[in-house]
């Protein structure tokens, strides 16, 4: 199968489970699950903590790896590669709801109850572009 960025971007818009790798301080891969999705412009986003390991391993080296697959997990799949952007509070809070609204495909019940706990938890955005994706190869 070969995927190019725009094939990426589709599958990722239509299925939200993947796991992301970062990099930790001795070089080997921090793995976490993630809900992602794209933004207007094709970027990958994803809403955690600022507190997460992933945001402090990106904070010191912000390439980024994301694996992506149905929610059937066997199947279709795309891995996407990148330099993460994360974006902190309060900047982020209207990206947040956007994430929220592409991710869950709807509104969510109480907006001001959303936007407190987006703050309570410390929330923020990475965001990257895809700058490799795949598979284009079968083994």
């Amino acid at each position: 199968m070969t995927v190019d960025a725009a094939a990426a971007q589709e599958f990722l818009r239509a299925n939200h489970h993947g796991v992301l790798a970062t990099i930790r301080t001795d070089g080997r891969p921090q793995l976490s699950p993630v809900t992602q999705t794209v933004d207007d412009l094709g970027r990958v986003i994803i809403s955690t903590r600022e507190t997460a390991v992933k945001v402090k391993n990106l904070r010191r080296d912000p390439r980024v790896a994301l694996t992506a697959f149905t929610d059937g997990f066997y199947g279709d799949w795309v891995q996407v590669e990148g330099t993460a952007e994360i974006v902190s509070l309060p900047e982020a809070m209207d990206l947040l709801i956007d994430y929220y609204r592409r991710a869950s495909g709807g509104e969510h019940p109480d907006w001001d109850e959303y936007r407190a706990a987006m703050t309570d938890q410390k929330r923020v955005l990475l965001r990257f572009t895809i700058e490799r994706a795949g598979p284009n190869v079968s083994g």
